[in-house]
């Protein structure tokens, strides 16, 4: 026993030794993806942890006690269940007492919001938190200090507001241009999405980018705009083990990426993006106008052409339009 605590403490040794960032960092690989659950959700441990475990993957679950958490135990776990969670290896983040959206009129009560939490994990077993996420998307980065003070590394939001809320879609997060405090999710889960728009997601974990995905319940109780079936959860945690990802919850995210890198301005990517977003609408639009302008020529074609010509100008318009189809879709 003394043996196993003497290596234990070697290996703490080595791990907290002051390196240069470069060496201590892993290159980010593609499929790299993170998993994220928020609220506190029953089906957060009756149905995410068993599968999440049946495949190895790691994940964070962001506790909050808003909503009904302390009378609802049909909807929402006890805090026995998050020990659990954390006892099964998964990382416990926090997600403020109250669900409180954070913004500037507030920032007073933000300290002890993410006390709270951190009282309940201690009380229970758990260590302090050092993941958060913030409440109903609302973020502000007059709130850094405060989240850095606290021992806060990791922040994950939303999708927004590069993209609107209701479809859940969003970009993966790009270490270098986002702030270690401002993680965008590259989804947020929701009710009518389809294998392919979970697919799109995690596409994004290429090129240095990591895909962070946000899940509310599987299902949900309370919130049904943000349930996930079990069925579909099932489907998409099956295509993540097929196609080789590495499945890692936030605070991992420390193998990868320097946390005390300087990002002067966290909001010029999310600007960029949308820019970028405005410019491929507009390229879009004007490819449909494009498109709708030759089958109108077609169609005149048809009643007035000879037929020679008429089946010289289709045969110029087939490839032309089977073009635009794909670069709009």
């Amino acid at each position: 026993m003394k043996q196993r605590a003497v290596v234990s403490l070697v290996l703490t040794l080595i791990t907290c030794a002051p390196l240069a960032a470069s060496e201590k960092l892993e290159p980010i690989p593609n499929r790299l993806v993170v998993l994220t659950f928020d609220d506190s959700v029953k089906s957060h441990f009756t149905v995410a942890g068993p599968i999440l475990k049946k495949y190895g993957f790691g994940a964070t679950f962001f506790i909050t006690e808003g909503f009904t958490f302390k009378t609802n135990k049909k909807d929402y776990m006890t805090w026995e269940e998050i020990r659990q969670l954390h006892d099964d290896g998964f990382e416990i983040g926090n997600h403020t007492r109250d669900h409180m959206g954070v913004n500037p009129s507030n920032l007073d009560k933000l300290k002890e919001q993410l006390q709270a939490i951190d009282d309940q994990c201690k009380k229970h077993g758990i260590p302090k938190p050092t993941s958060f996420a913030w409440p109903g998307n609302s973020i502000t980065d007059k709130a850094f200090p405060i989240l850095q003070e606290h021992g806060i590394n990791f922040a994950r939001r939303g999708g927004s507001p590069e993209h609107d809320y209701d479809p859940g879609r969003g970009y993966a997060y790009q270490p270098g241009e986002d702030h270690p405090l401002l993680i965008p999710s590259a989804g947020d889960a929701r009710p009518k999405w389809k294998m392919k728009d979970f697919v799109d997601a995690v596409l994004q974990a290429k090129q240095g980018r990591v895909a962070v995905l946000q899940f509310h319940g599987v299902p949900e109780g309370e919130h049904p705009w943000v349930h996930t079936p079990q069925e579909q959860f099932e489907k998409y945690m099956r295509y993540l083990y097929l196609n080789k990802c590495k499945v890692i919850a936030v605070r991992d995210l420390a193998k990868y990426v320097d946390t005390t890198q300087t990002i002067d301005n966290p909001w010029a990517i999310v600007r960029k993006r949308q820019q970028e977003f405005q410019d491929q609408l507009a390229i879009a639009n004007k490819l449909r106008h494009a498109n709708q302008h030759a089958e109108e020529i077609e169609r005149q074609c048809e009643e007035t052409c000879r037929p020679q010509r008429r089946r010289r100008l289709f045969e110029i318009f087939k490839p032309l339009r089977q073009r635009l189809f794909r670069r709009c879709r």
